[in-house]
């Protein structure tokens, strides 16, 4: 059984180190979005440790965007988090910003999913809804093709964790689309009561 912190724990330490409320609410939905996935992917029993995987996968990103990943494991040591938490934090931005690569299908997940929450997100705000809800793979499909709509979201990331889970990026996005639905809602809720 993969060991992590508990959920206070993990959300404090974020909150110690994040307060643009961007960064915490792209957090908390990287965290539903990994729940999401490891019921879906059937790692029920793990749903904990992949949702504090990505509660705290840009735990260093906002005071140390020069070191991101690389000052991570000094910031998850303080809560105790185990080296496998560690090392699926450290493995998202593989490529990017860190040479831990994605080993285990949550960190492959992490991987995908991270950048492209961002895009769907992006692509959320643009629809009359503000939700994703409502949203299709083709439209955002088109906003994926457009390059200039959410410059910041890596398609070579996208793309890249698609072919290491060993899915078409259709399917990648109709997943995610799906896991940003489930928990859409308390995460609007929580940002309200912060």
């Amino acid at each position: 059984m993969k060991t992590c912190p508990d959920r206070a724990a993990a959300l404090a330490l974020l909150r110690k180190y994040n307060t643009e409320p961007f960064h915490i609410q792209h957090a908390l939905t990287v965290e539903g979005v990994m729940r999401w996935y490891a019921n879906e992917l059937g790692y029920g029993g793990e749903a904990d440790f992949w949702a504090a995987a990505g509660l705290l996968h840009d735990v260093d990103f906002e005071k140390w965007p020069e070191e991101h990943c690389r000052k991570a494991p000094e910031l998850l040591a303080e809560i105790g988090c185990g080296e496998d938490l560690v090392h699926a934090v450290c493995s998202h931005g593989y490529g990017l910003c860190s040479d831990v690569e994605p080993a285990e299908e949550m960190e492959k997940v992490l991987f995908a999913a991270d950048e492209l929450t961002g895009l769907i997100g992006a692509a959320a705000r643009m629809r009359p809804s503000k939700s994703c809800q409502d949203m299709e793979v083709s439209s955002l499909k088109k906003k994926f093709k457009d390059k200039k709509f959410a410059a910041g979201c890596s398609r070579d990331v996208i793309k890249d964790g698609a072919e290491r889970l060993g899915w078409t990026l259709e399917e990648l996005m109709e997943k995610t689309i799906l896991a940003m639905r489930s928990c859409e809602e308390s995460v609007s809720a929580e940002m309200a009561a912060l």
